[in-house]
């Protein structure tokens, strides 16, 4: 799965799917663009990224701001000219439930952060993506096609809609040649929860991996970003709309 000569973009990219899709991006020959709030992390993942003969491009950005969106955009364009790859990885969690007096601060901050941002960085990036034929592959949940856990309402909504989002971008592309598609991960093991605050980590990955899941394990980042690859390459070169699952299991029952 080459992707020489490929300049890709991905958000989220100093931990966990980002991380590990960078450098897998990285080995397969590809210029990245290695986007995220934390920039030591990303400085991290740029020295493995050129372990491998690819000099990535850092943007420290927060996807929230429309500003930082736009500069993703040109500061991409202005250093390679082009635009072949978008991995919209870039998201977090928290709890919430309808009965919450929080929630609609929970909400808010999941629909911005994990599908909003989706859409404008899309739309941003959609003309670049024209002229190369190139295609998108954004970061769903198991959660957003089935509801597993109440407490999760705000986080599950979000992923809800960046499924469907894919399946209405795919069909307003597909006449201009861009392919788009999603991966919906299982439990897996990044620190999105940590990230987000939330308490009782290693409690929580475990009760996932005995309690929600048939193989009785969860995903290594480097499992999920291989499923990018392909839905980002030339092998998966018919494959649009579609939501390809990597989840252990968890939903077969």
């Amino acid at each position: 799965m080459s992707f020489t000569g490929k300049v890709a973009i991905v958000t989220g990219a100093a931990s966990g799917i980002g991380a590990a899709t960078s450098k897998a991006l990285a080995i397969e020959g590809a210029k990245v663009v290695l986007v995220d709030k934390d920039e030591a992390k990303l400085q991290e993942v740029a020295k493995q990224c050129a372990q491998h003969g690819s000099k990535p491009l850092i943007i420290t950005a927060d996807i929230t701001i429309d500003e930082d969106v736009r500069t993703i955009v040109k500061n991409t364009i202005d250093n390679f000219g082009q635009l072949d790859v978008l991995v919209n990885n870039a998201g977090t969690t928290r709890h919430s439930s309808i009965l919450d007096e929080n929630l609609m601060e929970h909400f808010d901050l999941l629909m911005n952060t994990n599908l909003r941002s989706m859409v404008y960085l899309t739309h941003l990036a959609a003309p670049y993506l024209i002229k190369t034929k190139g295609n998108i592959v954004n970061l769903a949940s198991i959660v957003g096609l089935r509801v597993l856990l109440g407490s999760l309402l705000s986080y599950s909504v979000s992923k809800a809609g960046v499924t469907h989002f894919t399946r209405c971008v795919a069909l307003d592309l597909a006449p201009h040649g861009v392919r788009v598609n999603a991966v919906a991960p299982g439990g897996t093991k990044t620190n999105i929860i940590e990230n987000a605050g939330m308490s009782n980590v290693e409690e929580t990955m475990e009760v996932w991996r005995s309690e929600h899941t048939e193989l009785k394990k969860l995903s290594e980042p480097e499992e999920i970003a291989d499923l990018i690859l392909f839905l980002a390459s030339d092998k998966a070169r018919s494959v649009t709309g579609s939501t390809y699952v990597c989840d252990n299991g968890a939903l077969l029952t």
